[in-house]
């Protein structure tokens, strides 16, 4: 992990080992709107598809359930996993976003770019090449296995230099990585002649998501949230660098580690369901940081809520831009994505 600890006091001051410069006002003004913004988006996302459904039926649907009725069925079956998963993802792939940045000090970290999506992809694609019966949990333990054994690999080759680990050479570690997981992943879906699902999957996509998967996920991401609520004020001490957290008494590499398990969960469980969706982790934390500050008591649960809206309308998006027809997520994203990627490395290629 870098440990430079330049400019600290351009970030923030420090009094009684926590930081003043955030926006409690603000926090709670997207913690209350996000939410309320939310349910409206979660109700929006039911009703639109393939059959345009009225929002006065959703609620029927939630509240007077009618098993003999067609729509009734779509929206419980079909529509209300799909938009609560959407959510869900949302908030992982944000909040994991968010402590990578806090945690490397690096603006342009996110579990897509630095491997792990990839990592929990070339496992997926394994998993079904060579165990298509697998149960959806174990098929999420794999992606925790594959985003876990990327990370490893892209901190390691980071580190080989003698000048150490640098924002700039993890990017670097991330992208390569990246690129040879996700080929590793094509490879075996073409030798292994794997159906469209999995292409679909692979550009991001929450048409399959399911009660049974909602589940299973959602114990592992709920216990990964709280825990990364928990690691919050260490975040935003180590995200001073290093040197600094040690000196007020934090065990950095405790906390790196506790951290990195919390971003294996994030991102290996919105991997196993979505696919490998890029971008949300990095554009998220910085539009987050803008608007409440650096302390991450408010950064990641602030995160959580915006990356939970940007999937959930991300997904209303690509069943309506070309309808009956839908756009992976994983492409509107990277439309957005990409030019914020590109904008981030000039303005801080100083610091890189």
């Amino acid at each position: 992990m870098a440990a430079s600890t330049h400019s600290t006091a351009n970030h923030t001051k420090m009094d009684g080992a926590m930081p003043l410069k955030s926006r409690p006002a603000a926090a709670a003004f997207i913690l209350l709107f996000g939410l309320a913004a939310m349910v409206f988006g979660l109700a929006l996302s039911v009703s639109v598809g393939a059959a345009d459904i009225k929002l006065v039926t959703v609620w029927e649907a939630v509240f007077r359930f009618n098993p003999d009725l067609q729509q009734h069925q779509i929206i419980r079956e079909l529509r209300i996993p799909r938009a609560l998963a959407g959510a869900l993802v949302g908030a992982c792939l944000a909040v994991a976003g968010a402590i990578m940045q806090g945690m490397t000090r690096n603006p342009l970290a996110d579990s897509g770019l630095l491997g792990l999506n990839a990592g929990a992809s070339a496992a997926l694609a394994l998993t079904f090449a060579l165990a298509p019966a697998t149960s959806f949990l174990y098929i999420m333990l794999y992606c925790f296995i594959g985003a876990a054994a990327a990370s490893i690999l892209v901190f390691g080759i980071g580190s080989l230099s003698h000048s150490g680990l640098t924002p700039l050479r993890l990017t670097l570690a991330g992208a390569a990585v990246s690129a040879l997981l996700l080929a590793v992943s094509q490879g075996v879906a073409i030798l292994f002649h794997l159906s469209q699902d999995i292409a679909f999957w692979m550009a991001g996509g929450i048409g399959g998501a399911n009660w049974t998967q909602l589940r299973i996920m959602t114990p592992w991401i709920t216990g990964a949230l709280i825990l990364a609520m928990l690691l919050s004020r260490s975040i935003t001490l180590l995200s001073l660098g290093r040197d600094v957290a040690a000196g007020l008494g934090q065990r950095t590499r405790l906390v790196q580690f506790t951290g990195m398990i919390v971003v294996v969960i994030l991102a290996g469980a919105a991997v196993s369901t979505v696919g490998p969706i890029a971008f949300v982790g990095l554009i998220i934390p910085h539009i987050t940081r803008y608007l409440v500050g650096v302390d991450y008591r408010w950064i990641l649960p602030c995160s959580a809520v915006l990356g939970s809206l940007l999937i959930i309308f991300a997904d209303i998006a690509a069943r309506l831009i070309n309808a009956p027809y839908e756009t992976p997520i994983g492409a509107l994203i990277a439309v957005i994505g990409v030019p914020f990627f590109v904008y981030l490395a000039g303005k801080r290629k100083g610091e890189l």
